[in-house]
């Protein structure tokens, strides 16, 4: 399963938030071998958002948009999700019917727009929170607060699935310049992918679907690199 990220708010933008939740999304649906393949950031604006959800979606079997929910004035993703669908967003009668029975909040308390959904979408509830998610033709709105989001994606996550990919780290003392030839040779030998971070030393990830290949592969390269010194 194909999965695209967007993250909603000028704050990500502006470099004053950091987008722990895309890093948090990438890693639940790896485990669930689904795979992420675009994580766009956006701005607190309508027309932005509708834009890439809607180009998005053409492309991938699921897109998560985090942030921007709720009924403030910059709380701009449910009208740009529904703008992308061509639905208007109209008063959510499960939504309000939901923080009613559980939350300490009646219908008249709600700031005016909390329980505005895409027309037809199925209701999040916030477990963590107030203001409910949505999911509507494959596109699946969360909260930006990470605490919210989190408890929210885990009530849709068996809805994200894909063949279960193995993960394997192979240490090296050795420079990544001086390893391209053996990456070469190793993608030659086995069914893996590689990837490879710089740092106090290299961390050449390996990925595979089967156990037993990348087994061999890790064998392979531990064998033909300088290990870490300790």
């Amino acid at each position: 399963m194909q999965v695209a990220l967007v993250s909603v708010g000028d704050e990500l933008l502006a470099g004053d938030t950091v987008n722990t939740n895309a890093a948090w999304l990438g890693e639940r649906l790896a485990e669930r071998g689904a795979s992420v393949e675009r994580v766009v950031v956006v701005p607190d604006r309508e027309s932005d958002i509708a834009r890439v959800v809607n180009e998005l979606r053409a492309d991938y079997e699921a897109v998560i948009v985090t942030g921007g929910v709720g009924p403030t004035h910059d709380d701009l993703t449910m009208d740009g999700v529904a703008a992308a669908v061509g639905v208007p967003v109209e008063e959510h009668d499960d939504a309000a019917a939901w923080i009613a029975d559980n939350t300490d909040y009646e219908r008249a308390d709600l700031v005016e727009g909390t329980t505005r959904l895409p027309k037809g979408s199925r209701m999040l509830p916030n477990e963590k929170g107030v203001a409910p998610g949505c999911a509507i033709e494959g596109i699946y709105v969360l909260p930006g607060v990470p605490e919210e989001m989190k408890a929210m994606f885990e009530s849709v996550a068996e809805e994200f699935a894909g063949q279960k990919r193995h993960v394997l780290v192979v240490e090296t003392d050795e420079p990544e310049s001086a390893l391209v030839e053996r990456f070469a040779e190793l993608r030659e030998r086995f069914d893996v992918t590689v990837g490879s971070y710089p740092g106090d030393h290299v961390r050449v990830k390996l990925q595979s679907t089967d156990e037993d290949e990348l087994e061999r592969a890790a064998t392979w390269l531990r064998e033909r690199v300088q290990s870490v010194q300790r």
